[in-house]
């Protein structure tokens, strides 16, 4: 598995909306009828982190970044895409 740094970039993406949604909800007190869904969540996305690690070690990394830290590796993209413009 070998995903083209665009598809890559998507995938960050949305895990890092995830992450968003989940925090949101567990400052709102919202969490907690969720919290085995999110649990199963991170499970999926570890497995999924594991196995791009020999082909992606990058792509892994950010995608843990992303689940753990969303809203600092939003910060960082758009930081990044300031400069661009």
């Amino acid at each position: 598995m070998d995903p083209d740094p665009e598809t890559g970039a998507l995938l960050i993406e949305f895990v890092e909306k995830t992450a968003l949604l989940r925090r949101d909800m567990q400052h709102k007190g919202e969490l907690e009828p969720y919290a085995a869904r999110f649990d199963r969540m991170e499970q999926k996305l570890a497995a999924l982190a594991d196995r791009l690690e020999a082909s992606d070690p990058e792509l892994a990394k950010a995608l843990r970044a992303a689940w753990k830290m969303p809203g600092r590796t939003l910060a960082f993209r758009n930081a990044e895409h300031q400069k661009k413009a």
